[in-house]
């Protein structure tokens, strides 16, 4: 990890010319790669829509550009106990309506999520549901309670966005997983009061001025803000899904700053006179899910066993990528090729491992003492419009996968498609990305790997149904283990079980690229969020 933190700084912000006279004084016009699904801040927990939320809301703990857990809404926390954490609030925080931030807010912050019924993916009730006790402590103390040890409630809790108790009428809120804060039948704020902007109230620097997922999405500064305030008046967020109309944007002089620009045109911007770079290490990891139900809708045409229920089926598939060339050619070197779940020097992962190793020979026997020397099909399911070079990844990956006799066909789809399908757990080898918002491999572990168990917030994600004894008693008692240094030992046995059993094959680590114009100053985050309050002039 800090070999690549080196080369992400190395290339932050590289000065490479000017443009003619300075960026929009007042608006900031920001080109996203993908779309936000919703105004909504406990929606789904989708990076673009993180990055719209951000500006708009904020949550007690906030991580900062490289993932350290800073003070947000609440200025400190301690624990009490192993199960006990108490969150001292800050004051003088007034929400973009004029109503105080309060502990209220907090507990109501936390029953909406447990009542809404729009969320995707369990993508913040899974953490709801690992707390035992929410509790206001006077006007500017919360106190809360896990169900069990939760060594990284802090990371958690910087994904839990706070809104104002007053968008619903008045009344008593008592924080109850039993009964979701006696919330069945009560008025909660709708999807749809967050997208027209009614209920788009939040206490960040930027204020919600309209919403429109597919055009332009405008947000207007905070000038009440309790923090230092933004520069930009106005910020435009407009998503422009596919790389060459972005740049061309950003060319043209309709963009002030763009997302993800090809990676191969990085050269000829380096060297373009009128173009600044900002370039960050990330933890995004992009890897295949293997279908483990029996049939699997997309493998052998839905028809029969399902090979990849055999780890060595999915052994042979990791074996037959060649990981360095999709890093260096498809990727034009803006990628790590994957030795585990996370980047090496991270908590949790094994030192030492070289890349996973590409072995089609080895692959194709693996195949035969598995029963399929003649292959088999399967189709690959992927996003063409959110990840970097997303579509060419998955094409070189089929392309791997028929040099060893697995007819591989691939399906991709715009974004907005894709989540939903794959929440409902329609493919069978989907393609995914996920970046952790803390340095520990527990987050993906915890997320996409361990046993589903919705009631203490495991497996989430673990879209293709695995589930594994050994991996979840090294796992799953890690997320209760206090101790790091025996939190790491079960952490790096886990690893260990997961990358001998396959269920999830790793590619790479995405490098984050912006682009924008001289006189704007950006260093880019490790969670590739681009955040209008920390775009500057130069």
């Amino acid at each position: 990890m800090k070999r690549i933190l080196l080369a992400g700084a190395a290339g932050l912000a590289l000065a490479t010319g000017a443009f003619q006279g300075a960026p929009q004084a007042q608006t900031l016009r920001i080109a996203t790669s993908a779309e936000a699904t919703s105004a909504d801040p406990q929606h789904y927990a989708a990076a673009p829509n993180s990055t719209l939320h951000d500006h708009v809301f904020e949550t007690l703990v906030e991580q900062d550009a490289r993932l350290k857990t800073t003070p947000s809404l609440a200025t400190a926390w301690s624990r009490r106990d192993d199960t006990t954490w108490v969150f001292d609030l800050r004051q003088g925080v007034r929400f973009h309506n004029g109503q105080d931030f309060t502990s209220a807010d907090v507990v109501f912050s936390l029953c909406r999520i447990l009542n809404n019924e729009t969320e995707l993916a369990v993508s913040y009730s899974s953490i709801v549901r690992r707390l035992a006790r929410v509790e206001a402590e006077g006007p500017h103390r919360v106190v809360i309670a896990t169900r069990q040890p939760e060594p990284l409630l802090p990371a958690d809790i910087a994904s839990l966005r706070i809104i104002p108790a007053g968008l619903v009428p008045a009344r008593p809120i008592a924080f109850s997983l039993e009964d979701k804060c006696a919330g069945a039948g009560q008025p909660w704020p709708t999807l749809a009061q967050f997208n027209d902007g009614a209920a788009a109230i939040g206490t960040g620097p930027f204020r919600m001025r309209r919403f429109d997922r597919s055009g332009v999405t405008e947000l207007a500064r905070n000038d009440d803000y309790w923090g230092e305030k933004p520069h930009w008046a106005t910020v435009r967020l407009q998503p422009v899904t596919a790389a060459g109309p972005r740049l061309a944007g950003l060319l043209a002089g309709d963009h002030d700053i763009v997302e993800a620009p090809s990676t191969g045109d990085i050269p000829r911007l380096r060297s373009n006179p009128a173009i600044r770079l900002a370039v960050a290490p990330t933890t995004r990891l992009i890897f295949l899910q293997l279908d483990q139900r029996e049939p699997a809708p997309f493998v052998n045409g839905g028809t029969g066993a399902n090979p990849l229920r055999d780890p060595r089926v999915r052994q042979a598939l990791s074996l037959a990528i060649d990981r360095k060339a999709i890093a260096e050619r498809v990727m034009d070197g803006l990628a790590l090729p994957a030795t585990q779940f996370l980047p090496e020097g991270m908590f949790g992962t094994i030192p030492g491992l070289p890349v996973l190793p590409y072995d089609p020979a080895r692959a194709r026997t693996l195949l035969a003492e598995a029963g399929h020397a003649q292959g088999f099909s399967l189709v690959l399911h992927a996003t063409n419009n959110r990840y970097v070079n997303d579509a060419r990844v998955i094409q070189a990956i089929a392309q791997y996968l028929n040099r060893i006799g697995v007819r591989a066909e691939v399906d991709a789809m715009p974004s907005n498609v894709y989540f939903g399908r794959r929440a409902r757990r329609e493919f069978s080898v989907p393609m995914g990305g996920w970046a952790a918002n803390a340095e520990e491999t527990l987050l993906f572990f915890r997320t996409w790997m361990t046993s589903t168990d919705r009631a203490r917030g495991l497996g989430g994600s673990n879209y293709a149904g695995w589930s594994n004894a050994a991996f979840d008693a090294a796992a799953v008692t890690a997320v209760t283990t206090m101790d790091d240094a025996e939190r790491g030992r079960l952490l790096r046995e886990a690893s260990r079980i997961g990358l001998e059993q396959g269920p999830v094959v790793p590619i790479h680590f995405e490098s984050a690229v912006w682009a924008f114009r001289r006189g704007l100053a950006y260093a880019g985050r490790m969670d590739q969020r681009t955040l209008a309050q920390e775009v500057r002039p130069e």
